[in-house]
């Protein structure tokens, strides 16, 4: 039963009178939904600002239109049940079939308020229909989990703890490929390899390394930036668990010669989480490396980064601007490809067409139109910036310029007319527009397109449940004294249970902005030395990458030893 209209209000009121939201909140979010000219729903636009929670918003709905609220889960939904509905509706409206009894059907969905969707669920159905309210979210995942679908991978019911001592049904190594996968498919291997993944996205791993040797199989998690060893189940398991992660990638597993590379699609705590495998033989058996792309990452927001006040105005100033080239610089894992991703968010807005080339394509960015290059099949970062000129895009995001023929055309867009966001490898800011003059882009154009470089590392934050205040020596005091002023006190690691021993969680940004002036460009066009730029950048007031860092020392949020490490 639905509520009557007199018990209904706008959501914005509902959240208000509950308190999840304030007056001054919800007028931000009434602001920022006239700037998309009311394209996004305001409960969209809660979650995305990280107001509210879809959790919080369903359930204020829930209560307006007098329906009760649930969280589901694969558990909880019947397949015989979900079979009543055609697949193609419940993927087009999202809706979810619970329970049958005495021929009233309960079915979840997320917009309580839909009358016409009620009314076909019961033409369909031919039962009488009482609603539930969940969100979407729960809604996909469990549909994921039942609907078929080749391409999901499902991790359902998964171990607490590793008892590898249930793994040694295995007993010997098995070179016949018709026992490898029938061993694959045993009930330890798939509960291991599930294992392994479930921690690795738990604990926020960038990385898992399954490395067999002589004596054992050595499982190592990259997290934050540095390999933790996790297991060692025994050795002979090392062909079974290599088979088992080719079968779900999709991968040729009497092939263990030769490299191969796939990828798998998994849920994970209600949301998908895309791995990327690769093999390559060795000498004691395949090693396997599954880079984990985790979609929750792609959604940080400039805020989060670790950008300073001054260097985030200017940086927002600069991917505001009509047209140029906009560099990001640093070695791989420094965290760039996160940074482009939320310059784009920030710009993405329905009147503005962005696109971007990337290898491979990361993240999924709704409402930007994303391509892969393909090497084997000519698709190249430069023949694929070549096409899409001509698509009518005003933001470009090309993943790397690794070329002179990108550099060029990067330079060509940005001349005429378009916004280019690239990367580098360079040490430093600066260090970029030489190295644009070294792929063959003359100084004079370099120039004349080139808006501002950003060059950024990353630093482990130190634990806010266990760090510990210290005096600093009089060699730190020096060092601090010379770019941040005078302090008291600096933190250092202890380790605890949140931390997992370690001292530190998560990592966070070290930037160094690089944005020429006038004279700048000057000495740019008539071919100024690196060294020239880097004492005009720092006369300008350019914040180094380490003085960026010891900003971030002084604040307690990492240690000297990250900073130095970071930017030796």
């Amino acid at each position: 039963m639905v509520a009557t209209t007199t018990a209904r209000k706008p959501l914005g009121q509902l959240l208000l009178d509950s308190g999840l939201v304030t007056a001054e909140q919800l007028e931000l979010v009434l602001q920022e939904q006239k700037k998309h000219n009311h394209q996004k729903l305001l409960g969209e636009l809660l979650v995305e600002l990280q107001i509210c929670s879809d959790d919080q918003i369903t359930e204020a709905l829930a209560s307006a239109y007098g329906v009760p609220y649930a969280r589901i889960s694969p558990k909880l939904a019947d397949a015989q049940t979900i079979a009543l509905l055609p697949k193609e509706f419940l993927e087009k409206h999202q809706v979810l079939p619970l329970f049958l009894v005495e021929n009233v059907l309960t079915v979840a969905v997320s917009e309580p308020a839909n009358l016409f969707l009620l009314e076909e669920i019961e033409r369909i159905s031919g039962f009488s229909v009482q609603l539930v309210a969940a969100t979407a979210r729960d809604i996909k995942s469990t549909l994921q989990t039942y609907l078929p679908n080749d391409k999901v991978f499902v991790i359902d019911e998964i171990m607490d703890d590793a008892k590898l001592e249930e793994f040694t049904l295995i007993e010997e190594k098995i070179e016949d490929i018709g026992d490898l996968k029938e061993a694959a498919g045993d009930s330890p291997v798939i509960k291991l390899v599930n294992y392994i993944v479930y921690t690795a996205v738990r604990e926020g791993a960038s990385d898992v390394h399954i490395e067999p040797n002589e004596s054992a199989l050595r499982i190592r998690l990259r997290v934050d930036g540095r390999l933790v060893e996790k297991m060692r189940p025994p050795a002979m398991m090392a062909s079974a668990v290599a088979s088992r992660i080719k079968i779900m990638a999709g991968l040729d597993i009497s092939e263990r010669r030769l490299p191969q590379d796939g990828g798998i699609h998994v849920m994970m705590d209600k949301r998908p989480v895309d791995l990327r495998v690769s093999t390559m033989p060795g000498r004691h058996g395949e090693k396997v490396v599954i880079r984990i792309i985790d979609n929750d990452k792609a959604s940080v927001n400039l805020e989060k980064l670790g950008f300073g006040v001054d260097t985030l105005k200017e940086w927002r100033r600069l991917i505001n601007l009509p047209h140029g080239i906009l560099l990001v610089t640093g070695p791989t894992g420094s965290g760039k490809t996160t940074s482009l991703y939320a310059a784009l968010k920030e710009i993405n807005v329905d009147d503005v067409n962005i696109c971007t080339i990337e290898d491979p394509v990361e993240y999924n960015l709704a409402g930007v139109n994303q391509f892969q290059v393909n090497e084997r099949a000519g698709f190249t970062f430069a023949s694929a910036l070549r096409s899409l000129l001509r698509q009518d895009p005003d933001v470009i995001m090309v993943g790397e310029i690794r070329d002179g023929e990108t550099a060029r055309l990067a330079t060509q867009g940005a001349l005429t007319g378009h916004m280019v966001l690239s990367t580098l490898h360079t040490n430093d800011a600066p260090g970029a527009i030489t190295r644009l003059i070294n792929l063959g882009i003359e100084p004079y154009l370099v120039a004349a397109s080139v808006t501002g470089v950003l060059a950024q590392r990353l630093v482990r934050k130190l634990c806010p449940q266990c760090r510990q205040p210290y005096t600093p020596a009089p060699n730190e005091l020096r060092i601090l004294e010379r770019t941040v002023g005078a302090v008291e006190k600096l933190y250092k690691p202890v380790g605890c249970s949140a931390c997992r021993n370690l001292g530190f969680v998560g990592r966070i940004g070290i930037y160094e902005l690089f944005a020429p002036t006038d004279e700048m460009y000057e000495m740019i066009a008539n071919g100024a030395t690196l060294h020239n730029l880097k004492v005009m950048a720092k006369k300008g007031g350019m914040l180094s990458l380490r003085d960026d860092g010891m900003e971030k020392v002084r604040s307690g949020i990492t240690t000297l030893e990250e900073v130095y490490r970071a930017t030796a």
